[in-house]
């Protein structure tokens, strides 16, 4: 096993796969170093380092810089996609899916139905999401229910980086269009990596921690923060049934089932606001679906439903935490 950094995960993986299929190309703002760089030394690879090397390894006819314009960026990965590419397109923040929304949610999540399945569409979409960063309202935010909600796309949002490896070759080999959320306060963060060619299917939850007390659902950046959260009630005798869903579309609802017919509690963790969210649509899934199991009040743990704050402060109080998240354990544990 190999032990590597998130971002790190990413960008091997879209370099082994650029090696393996000669479709697969790379296209953003910055993703070389800036419009017309030559590469090299200032080959910076986007702000998050992610494609560090990229273009040295494969030149500028599979790694593309492109002007500041989110709608062209999704839009010509829809074009390349449609001709036989596999386009791995990165927008930046993924605060601006607002401004390419009509290619996302009319064009490339409708290709296929709209043409009787006839053509396929296997863009890629990357974007760096969530909190923690100081970065406040416009570039801090969760977007994940609002693509959940989009029919014909592909959600999926890896916690480690061992799963970035396995869900983004999934993708990469997929025939359907997926918008693959990676938080950027994961990006330093370091985990172990099975070797060897190996994917993780969509619509596969992985169990985080056993028991049979309480089930926590959780994804992305919030996964670590139940697991917090699981281990110190573990130590106060509470066993918890942590999932991480890694894909909200499609999503793993047997898992999440069987786990709540088990405990008859659910938590769910969302760092998104609660208003037509994904806590909220999981909720009301298990509310139909698991009714007669549930011993206590579904809890769940999100943001306010307000913008992100930039002050640090505002930030740390607005983001779900280990305390409230054991807190809304306890809280169903006081149903019996």
């Amino acid at each position: 096993m190999a032990k590597m950094m998130y971002r790190d995960a990413v960008r091997l993986t879209i370099a082994e796969e650029m090696e393996r299929n000669e479709s697969v190309v790379v296209l953003g703002e910055d993703v070389v170093g800036g419009m017309g760089t030559d590469g090299g030394p200032e080959a910076i690879g986007g702000i998050w380092s992610t494609s560090t090397g990229l273009f040295d390894k494969f030149g500028p006819n599979r790694v593309i810089d492109t002007p500041i314009s989110e709608s062209a960026i999704v839009g010509a990965a829809a074009g390349l996609a449609l001709s036989g590419k596999r386009p791995v397109a990165e927008l930046m923040f993924a605060d601006f899916i607002g401004v390419s929304l009509d290619q996302i949610w009319n064009q490339i999540g409708k290709f296929r139905y709209m043409f009787g399945g006839k053509t396929r569409c296997p863009a890629i979409i990357r974007m760096a999401y969530g909190g923690g960063y100081n970065a406040a309202a416009q570039h801090s935010q969760c977007v994940h229910q609002i693509l959940t909600g989009m029919a014909g796309l592909k959600i999926v949002m890896p916690s480690t980086p061992e799963d970035v490896r396995g869900l983004l070759r999934t993708a990469l080999r997929g025939d359907d269009p997926v918008m693959f959320l990676e938080h950027k306060a994961l990006y330093a963060v370091e985990g172990e990596v099975p070797d060897g060619d190996w994917t993780i299917p969509f619509a596969h939850a992985r169990q985080v921690t056993s028991g049979e007390d309480v089930t926590v659902i959780a994804t992305g950046l919030m996964v670590g923060i139940a697991e917090a959260a699981a281990e110190a009630a573990a130590e106060n005798g509470i066993g918890v049934d942590l999932i991480d869903l890694r894909t909200t579309s499609p999503l793993d609802e047997e898992a999440i089932l069987d786990s709540v017919e088990v405990t008859g509690r659910l938590v769910i963790v969302d760092e998104a606001p609660p208003r037509c969210s994904l806590a909220t649509d999981l909720a009301a899934l298990v509310a139909n679906k698991a009714f007669s199991s549930l011993k206590a009040p579904i809890e769940m743990v999100t943001a306010p439903h307000t913008p992100v704050p930039f002050a640090s402060e505002l930030e740390q109080a607005y983001l779900p935490s280990p305390d409230d998240v054991e807190a809304a354990v306890r809280k169903t544990l006081a149903y019996r």
